[in-house]
């Protein structure tokens, strides 16, 4: 018998059974791909005013399968060096040159970066603590300083 797909939508009185399968990474260096990514808007906080924002999808692949994980990337001077890192992460940028970002070629980039854990509310979610710089001249990577939490 073939399995069907059961994507579908609920009604307001159907039956839910299925629970979450989020799971945490075992913090350290992993390598991720880039599956996708989100325009938005940061609407402002204490530590960066408004300004464009885009959540991408890095999936790292695990003994328990592959895990996603969002990171917001901010478009605004104050954030500057986390636009850097991340895109020297893909290998768009090098080191000490200017880059116009390509966002046409996120999408199915792959990387390396430290993931941690962050407790924000009382919960514990995945998140990048560093991107990793494709050092060009020997594949290696290198390291990139600084977290790259900001404001909810």
């Amino acid at each position: 018998m073939t399995e069907q797909n059961t994507d579908r939508e609920f009604t307001w009185d159907d039956e839910i059974e299925k629970d979450s399968e989020f799971v945490l990474l075992q913090p350290g260096d992993y390598d991720f791909t880039v599956m996708n990514f989100e325009r938005g808007r940061h609407s402002g906080s204490e530590k960066l005013p408004p300004c464009p924002m885009a959540t991408v999808q890095l999936q790292v692949s695990t003994a328990e399968g592959p895990i996603n994980v969002f990171h917001k990337i901010f478009l605004h001077s104050r954030t500057e060096w986390g636009m850097s890192t991340f895109f020297s992460a893909i290998g768009q940028k090098k080191k000490g040159e200017k880059l116009k970002m390509d966002w046409s070629k996120v999408p199915g980039s792959t990387g390396r970066a430290k993931f941690g854990i962050r407790t924000w509310e009382g919960k514990e979610y995945n998140e990048v603590k560093k991107f990793y710089s494709k050092d060009a001249d020997s594949g290696q990577a290198a390291p990139q300083q600084g977290t790259l939490s900001w404001g909810q």
